[in-house]
């Protein structure tokens, strides 16, 4: 009688555990090399996805990542520019369960560095604070002011009520840290909460997967919760997502609304990492939207110029028949899900003061 010889194949990937594990293998060895600053970001971002979650990992989970960290001191000498990717690597290893002491001396050596003064962001400051201070070094400790700018520039509404998505993408991240993930009270003011709804709402008119499911993860963080319409979509839409061997896929594919869609599937309680993935080099495709609310919606009211104004119950009128009827039932289910009158009156754009002549 012959043996039977077990292979572990994608379809033995019967456990959360075994997916992760599957996935920090994929990103790792099987995408870009470490010399790649996008090896840098795509690692980082998925160990602290994994780590801000409390993932619970075999330490065989983290062996592609042994190089990288015994050398953690020699590549911030070379590559101070990238202490911040760094410095998160290191940490989230060591919190996810790599054994050694590497993260406390590289916040030391940052710091002593000064290498936060050379940021010109304050968003950029407030994440190497929040790194170092994983360690219990607070390089931004001359500047007190710090956290009262990031919360100002959060509550401005306003902003946040227009397709921004560098601003959109600025408000969550400040959330983040301020919130360390989700771990203590950011402390916002209520103006904050309406730009993080006014934001989502701006994605989901979008149907922009990536920026409404960190928008939903940053309300949660804030103490909020996200609407029902938000949530509801955003896990049909995670079930769309197409993994597939491809060697060269990862050169354009969308590793990160994935990812930022099984982060707030974990954050919100609804599963995530339940893909099992095939061998090797991968391609990740995120669902395409058939319509495009924002734009329809924008272009309508670009077209009313002159009889445009903030109130939405008015509006609606005059707007509805220039919509899709795809177009239309998403700006329903935007009504439905926050105060949309209040959204409106910064989206409209309606004319305050006089026309300069």
């Amino acid at each position: 009688m012959g043996s039977i010889v077990t292979l572990d194949l994608p379809f033995r990937q019967t456990s959360r555990e075994a997916r992760q594990t599957a996935l920090l293998q994929r990103f790792a060895a099987e995408r870009r090399s470490e010399t790649d600053v996008f090896w840098l970001k795509e690692n980082a971002e998925i160990l602290n996805v994994l780590s801000s979650t409390g993932a619970t990992l075999p330490l065989a989970a983290l062996a592609p990542f042994d190089t990288l960290y015994r050398t953690i001191d020699r590549r911030l000498r070379f590559f101070p520019q990238y202490y911040r990717f760094l410095l998160s690597l290191c940490l989230d290893l060591e919190d996810l369960g790599m054994g050694g002491t590497m993260g406390a001396w590289a916040v030391e050596w940052v710091a002593a560095e000064g290498l936060v003064s050379a940021e010109l962001s304050d968003l950029q400051r407030a994440e190497a604070r929040r790194l170092c201070l994983r360690r219990g070094v607070d390089p931004t400790s001359q500047d007190p002011g710090l956290d009262d700018r990031l919360r100002s520039f959060g509550s401005r509404s306003t902003t946040f009520a227009l397709p921004n998505k560098k601003a959109a993408y600025e408000l969550t991240h400040i959330v983040f840290y301020l919130s360390e993930y989700g771990r203590r009270n950011p402390d916002l003011p209520a103006a904050f909460a309406d730009s993080l709804r006014f934001a989502g709402t701006v994605a989901f008119l979008e149907m922009n997967i990536d920026l409404l499911a960190e928008v939903c993860i940053a309300l949660r963080f804030a103490g909020q919760a996200p609407p029902d319409t938000w949530e509801n979509w955003l896990s049909a839409q995670a079930r769309h997502f197409l993994i597939e061997a491809d060697p060269a896929g990862w050169i354009s594919d969308d590793y990160h609304p994935y990812l930022m869609v099984q982060w707030f599937l974990s954050t919100a309680g609804l599963g995530g990492f339940g893909a099992m993935l095939p061998e090797g080099g991968l391609r990740i495709t995120a669902p395409s939207p058939h319509v495009a609310p924002l734009r329809e919606l924008s272009e309508s009211m670009y077209r009313l110029e002159g009889e445009r104004i903030a109130d939405w119950s008015l509006m609606r009128t005059r707007i509805d028949p220039l919509l899709t009827a795809e177009a239309r039932e998403v700006v329903e289910a935007a009504e439905q899900a926050i105060d949309f009158d209040a959204f409106f009156h910064g989206f409209s754009r309606a004319t305050t003061q006089g026309v300069p002549t």
